[in-house]
């Protein structure tokens, strides 16, 4: 579903326009899904306004009150599904000036044992062939977490 403040250029506004490939939940305000090929940990998703907004300083209302209990929600679910210590969150912004923030399962084993910042230059060697992504992994991670999700879905 297309939002009306979708801009063209934007690759975030084109990702929620191209169907359903990849979604794990939506509503009105938000899309949750898998990052792109290749997935260098299991459950390494996106959330994603679904409104072209730059950020939550320039949130709405409806934003800004449902952004906090939905993170903590989509955070509590991936723990129950992945078992991961931690879900490290970043949402910087500069590779699309569209609101998408990064929760990366944290587990006790990682690649190349990346802890910190350093998960997230694993996205890179992947993408480089320089490690293996977990495929069979990321797709069981993400088909338990869209059904976790629907079973219990973010407050509104």
């Amino acid at each position: 579903m297309q939002h009306p403040s979708h801009v063209a250029d934007c690759g975030i506004c084109q990702k929620l326009s191209s169907g359903a490939e990849g979604v794990l939940f939506e509503n009105e305000l938000w899309q949750v899904r898998t990052v792109d090929s290749p997935c260098p940990v299991a459950g390494w998703t996106m959330l994603l306004a679904r409104r072209h907004v730059a950020g939550p300083a320039v949130f709405d209302d409806a934003e800004a009150a449902s952004f906090g209990p939905t993170l903590r929600h989509l955070q509590r679910v991936l723990l129950e599904v992945t078992g991961a210590l931690r879900i490290y969150t970043a949402a910087m912004g500069e590779s699309s000036p569209h609101f998408h923030a990064h929760m990366v399962p944290r587990y006790a084993q990682m690649p190349r044992e990346a802890k910190g910042w350093a998960v997230f230059d694993l996205q890179r060697a992947a993408q480089a062939g320089e490690i293996e992504p977990p495929v069979d992994d990321s797709a069981r991670v993400a088909e338990a977490y869209r059904a976790a999700l629907a079973r219990n879905q973010p407050p509104r």
